[in-house]
C-alpha cells in the first residue's frame, strides 16, 4: 500500500515545481514589460470612460 503513495508524492512534487517555475517566469515577464513600459493596464481602465457612461 505505500508503494502507491510514493509515486502520488513523486506526482504532487513536479506539479508544485512546475507551478513554481510558471509563477517566477510570469513575475519577470511583468516585471520586463513594466521596465519597458508596455503595461496596457491603464488603457484597459480609464475612469474618464467610466463617467460617460
Amino acid at each position: 500500500m505505500k508503494t502507491r503513495n510514493r509515486g502520488n508524492n513523486r506526482f504532487n512534487g513536479w506539479l508544485v515545481a512546475g507551478a513554481l517555475i510558471l509563477i517566477a517566469l510570469l513575475l519577470i515577464w511583468l516585471t520586463w514589460a513594466d521596465l519597458l513600459g508596455d503595461t496596457d493596464v491603464a488603457a484597459m481602465i480609464n475612469p474618464i470612460s467610466l463617467l460617460t457612461l
